[in-house]
């Protein structure tokens, strides 16, 4: 199976967000951070978000979980 973007959300940033800690609440994986500024480019050289921006955050489903990844990560 291979993941697929069926969609967005519409997410407004807290005082503090970053890639990484939306991609952890999206799909409680924070290495899933590329799915949301790929979908947001614009903002892609933003680390720490002020409060109330809107982002698209892609709803996936079937999500890959590579085998590499150790299996506490999983």
């Amino acid at each position: 199976m291979t993941e697929q973007i069926v969609g967005y959300l519409v997410y407004s940033t807290q005082q503090g967000d970053s890639f990484d800690s939306m991609a952890l609440m999206a799909y409680n994986d924070e290495f899933q951070a590329h799915q949301i500024i790929r979908a947001n480019p614009d903002y892609a050289d933003i680390l720490i978000f002020n409060a109330g921006v809107a982002l698209s955050i892609p709803r996936i489903y079937n999500l890959v979980t590579p085998d590499s990844l150790a299996p506490w990560r999983r």
